[in-house]
């Protein structure tokens, strides 16, 4: 499978940003676009399709919608638009969700939420108006997309974590992203699990992509792209380290150090919690330092097997002196050119 490598951007830069960026990530070579779909930020779509009006090939897609806060239908709706625009160019990245809790919502039975919403989602998109009862979503027979979508069939990209929801993704989807990890030994326990769920459905292992993406800082100065890499993790260091499964207590980051990193930041204060963040743990979640300290991480992932890296936000000290680092001196290193 080819090893690629991708740029997320977040959602709330105004729509000049995306339609100046977009080409350029583009023409650097890079595989896809993602733009987040975090709590509280606007909505991925209307950077997404700015960025598919000004770009010709590149793959572009949310990362991630969640069927907790979105129905299937309107799911479906909004890669239909997305998949218009960009000429048959969009992917669907769909995952459980973070912080929901937050606003009440309950993330019941997610395995299973996800899994009837990539059934919905197809059905609509393929035209299959007989209906639908599952036990959390259902169509009445009849019930169809007012519109005749661009393909019948898109590619799906899972954000899993856990052993259910990677076995899930070996299953349905093109790919699977582990997302705010740059951790290598992660992935052959995700691979075995994608292989899992590729044998119950029959399919190659092979089928199944493997992404990883984190926060990104790269820069000439790798002391000061690493300091604001720290701030960056801090936000989320405390629930991805959860979910990755990873005790950060030998490095000295107990519950305690967490609770207080957390307090930081909720109070605004990102730069003192992130000197909270030793280098070890830095390495774990985010890429971070020269474009050689991060050719070396992406290397890393990639002979582990990772079949794509893509690189989060901030990218560097400014985005786009980051991503041109990245595609100028870290992209070519990492294909040996």
């Amino acid at each position: 499978m080819t090893r690629e490598l991708s740029i997320a951007l977040q959602s709330d830069e105004d729509l000049a940003t995306y339609a100046g960026l977009a080409p350029r990530i583009e023409e650097l070579g890079f595989a896809a676009i993602s733009v987040y779909a975090d709590l509280g930020y606007p909505s991925p779509m209307l950077p997404l399709i700015t960025a598919a009006q000004a770009t010709r090939t590149i793959r572009l897609g949310p990362a991630c919608l969640n069927p907790y806060l979105l129905h299937p239908v309107e799911i479906a709706s909004q890669l239909h638009m997305l998949d218009s625009v960009s000429g048959g160019r969009a992917f669907l990245g769909l995952a459980r969700g973070a912080w929901l809790d937050a606003v009440g919502v309950s993330q019941d039975r997610p395995v299973r939420r996800l899994r009837e919403a990539v059934d919905v989602v197809r059905r609509l998109m393929r035209g299959d108006d007989t209906g639908y009862q599952g036990e959390i979503f259902q169509m009445a027979p009849g019930v169809r997309l007012a519109y005749r979508p661009v393909r019948p069939d898109v590619d799906l990209l899972l954000g899993a974590w856990g052993p259910l929801g990677l076995a899930l993704a070996g299953e349905l989807a093109a790919g699977v992203k582990i997302g705010g990890t740059a951790n290598p030994a992660l992935l052959p326990r995700a691979r075995q699990a994608l292989e899992r769920g590729a044998a119950r459905a029959g399919r190659s292992p092979a089928e199944v992509g493997l992404v990883c993406g984190a926060v990104t800082v790269v820069d000439e100065d790798g002391a000061s792209a690493r300091r604001l890499a720290r701030a960056e993790v801090a936000t989320y260091l405390p629930v991805v380290a959860a979910l990755d499964g990873i005790d950060l207590g030998p490095a000295g980051l107990g519950a305690a150090e967490l609770a207080t990193m957390q307090r930081l930041v909720r109070a605004g204060d990102h730069e003192a919690a992130g000197r909270l963040v030793p280098d070890a743990v830095l390495d774990l979640f985010a890429f971070s330092g020269t474009p050689d300290q991060v050719t070396g991480q992406v290397t890393a992932l990639l002979e582990a097997g990772a079949t794509r890296v893509e690189f989060g936000t901030p990218h560097g000290l400014t985005a786009g002196l980051g991503i041109e680092l990245l595609g100028r001196r870290v992209l070519p290193a990492v294909r040996g050119e």
